[in-house]
């Protein structure tokens, strides 16, 4: 049994392969960049931030010492001016001024912690540190000494290191060139796949992709040609099905014809008239059989306005004596079969007008799925049983009385037509008080 962590990482994990085999590459590439991160920071960071601190310290505490050498106001100023062509750091001093008292302030972490660590380690004397409010303000340490205040300005470069930001541009930089090389080189190994699917997903909705090639990787490729060789023998059986039965049509019309024939020379009897009732309903059932065992044939699909093929049957069924209201708010085109798709449709408002007094169809498109509801007033069919009338040859009615019904592959016929577009058909109960047949095909 899954737990909580698991299903929320299949939830959370991209469900593509382009996806998953792109985290694939990106993740040990994230792993590398954080520990390169740390090993930097906890090495050439701190390493070079510490040194850095320690110099500046070390140059404050030299003013300092060489001040106290010096003795006299005008050898300082000599002092602090080569400080500050030497060091970059603006040294001044202010007489009889005293440090205020305040606390500490840990405003920039461990820079500021290495920095006063140096200062107390150089400078062995009470300090301040001012650290700039924005980046373009240098640092102002202030010294307390016996006879007033040391300032001394330090530029910011002294103490930040160019190549943290160098080394950081580097990473993201050849990250993102990395992440762009490989999604476009995944995308290109996914095209294929995605190719396949597509051409196997209009196969089995009855529709081609003359201009499929193989490509893509050698695995790609051997599962394109397996494609392709289970296409040709699923067409070359479709082919001789329908050949065959072409020929077995040929074969028993002849002999019924001569059988009617000589039925039509005989005169008049109860014997007679039994017969000839015998052989149509062996017609029937020959051309139900029939239509059964040839699904589509070799019918392509073409663009096909739904409404029109509908107002077709809704013609046909009222030249038959069977009511239907049609209801089709929007027109709706699709690639159809359009006599397989015409017969289907047909079969479903027969069974409808044979069991009901009226036939309603309705024909909606909701997002990428059209959907046509064939509702009747009838007495329905249990809710047990709506999936066996699917069954080829199943009838509700045991007997094969054709005053009561058919050969029991009305529904068998119209939901394999509709499977063949790549949609699919239930029953349901009708607010109409009968049996729904609900009809989804893809937009």
């Amino acid at each position: 049994m899954p737990t909580p962590v698991t299903r929320w990482m299949k939830r959370a994990l991209p469900h593509s392969l382009f996806g998953r085999s792109l985290l694939i590459i990106v993740m040990p590439l994230i792993l590398v960049q954080v520990i390169s991160t740390y090993v930097f920071y906890d090495r050439h960071w701190f390493t070079m931030t510490k040194r850095l601190a320690g110099g500046v310290a070390g140059d404050i505490g030299l003013v300092i010492d060489q001040r106290a050498a010096l003795g006299n106001d005008q050898a300082w100023q000599r002092t602090f001016y080569t400080v500050q062509v030497d060091t970059e750091l603006v040294v001044y001093f202010r007489k009889a001024e005293i440090l205020p008292n305040r606390p500490e302030e840990d405003l920039f972490g461990s820079l500021d912690d290495i920095f006063r660590d140096a200062l107390r380690e150089r400078v062995r004397r009470p300090f301040q540190v001012d650290w700039p409010t924005t980046e373009e303000r240098d640092i102002t340490v202030h010294v307390q000494l016996a006879d007033g205040v040391l300032n001394a300005v330090v530029p910011r470069q002294r103490l930040y290191s160019s190549t943290t930001y160098i080394f950081i541009l580097w990473m993201v930089g050849s990250s993102l060139l990395l992440f762009a090389v490989a999604a476009g080189f995944m995308r290109n190994q996914v095209r294929p796949i995605r190719r396949l699917a597509q051409a196997a997903d209009s196969f089995g909705k009855g529709r081609d992709l003359p201009d499929f090639h193989l490509s893509g990787a050698t695995e790609v490729r051997r599962a394109g040609a397996a494609f392709i060789e289970m296409r040709e023998r699923i067409r070359r059986h479709v082919q001789q099905r329908t050949d065959m039965l072409s020929g077995v049509s040929h074969d028993l019309r002849t002999p019924l014809t001569r059988m009617k024939l000589q039925l039509a020379m005989l005169g008049p009897s109860p014997e007679v008239d039994d017969l000839r009732t015998d052989v149509t309903e062996m017609e029937r059932m020959i051309e139900g059989y029939l239509a059964f065992a040839r699904g589509e044939g070799g019918e392509t699909p073409v663009p096909t306005e739904l409404k029109d093929l509908l107002d077709e049957v809704v013609a046909t069924a009222g030249r038959e004596g069977v009511p239907v209201d049609l209801e089709i708010r929007e027109p709706i085109k699709l690639p159809l079969k359009p006599q397989a798709f015409r017969r289907a449709i047909s079969n479903l408002v027969a069974n409808a007008g044979k069991f009901g007094k009226r036939v309603w169809i309705t024909a909606t498109r909701r997002g990428d799925v059209v959907e046509i509801l064939v509702d009747d007033d009838g007495p329905g069919i249990p809710a047990e049983q709506r999936e066996e009338v699917f069954r080829p040859f199943f009838r509700l009615e045991g007997s094969r009385n054709p005053e009561t019904g058919g050969v029991g592959l009305g529904l068998t016929i119209a939901r394999d037509v509709f499977r063949g577009h790549g949609g699919d058909m239930t029953l349901d109960d009708s607010p109409r008080g009968g049996l729904r047949a609900c009809v989804r095909l893809p937009a």
